[in-house]
């Protein structure tokens, strides 16, 4: 197995946050030791000169883990904009090492890692460093996050519905569109779950099924 996989999105809340904290509950039930890890969080908050990353804050959670914030989190920042300008702003230096180094840590200690990225893949980590280098240094496979409706056909890998909307023509084809021209499997249709309903129910298990065989 390998020890973890990341997650990226097409768009700007489509539910990358969610999708990690549904699987790291979805894999905990399934008796897998696992730990997130956010390498680069910015729009934080401030609060008693701390910043704080509501996103990694949300995946510790979820995963039920206490581990040191810096490792999960390696940097945090205060501006909501791609993590190279905010680091900018901010006079904050990002090292590709600390990055990666956190993360075999956390590989050497837990069974699987889930990454959650900042953006899609081709938002700067710092300089022209991408996220799209960042997923390549650290080997692991990659999940797609899109929203299901029209416009979404692109390599997508889970399709999200993170918003209660009408399942439409588009909907019900891009899916197999989407394998037939990318040549990648769709792990799942996530539908939209209110605050009654589980992570622990339906998708979101068959999702995790399909991912372990892939890491």
């Amino acid at each position: 197995m390998k020890k973890g996989i990341f997650i990226t999105g097409t768009d700007t809340g489509v539910g990358k946050t969610f999708l990690a904290a549904a699987l790291l509950r979805v894999m905990r039930e399934k008796g897998l030791t696992v730990c997130p890890m956010k390498p680069v969080e910015t729009g934080c908050i401030s609060r008693r000169g701390k910043l704080i990353p509501a996103d990694a804050m949300e995946l510790i959670e979820a995963a039920g883990v206490n581990e040191e914030l810096d490792r999960i989190n390696p940097y945090r920042l205060k501006n909501p904009l791609a993590p190279a300008i905010a680091a900018e702003i901010e006079g904050v230096r990002i090292h590709r090492r600390k990055i990666l180094s956190a993360y075999r840590r956390l590989s050497r200690k837990y069974e699987l890692v889930i990454v959650e990225g900042a953006g899609g893949i081709m938002v700067p980590v710092y300089k022209k460093y991408l996220f799209l280098d960042l997923i390549r240094d650290l080997n692991i496979p990659v999940i797609v996050v899109a929203r299901p409706g029209l416009g979404t056909v692109n390599h997508t890998v889970v399709i999200n519905a993170s918003m209660k909307t009408r399942k439409g023509l588009p909907e019900k084809t891009n899916p197999g569109l989407i394998e037939q021209l990318g040549e990648v499997p769709v792990l799942g249709n996530a539908q939209y779950l209110d605050e009654n309903d589980s992570v622990l129910d339906g998708e979101f298990r068959t999702i995790a099924d399909k991912i372990l065989r892939y890491v």
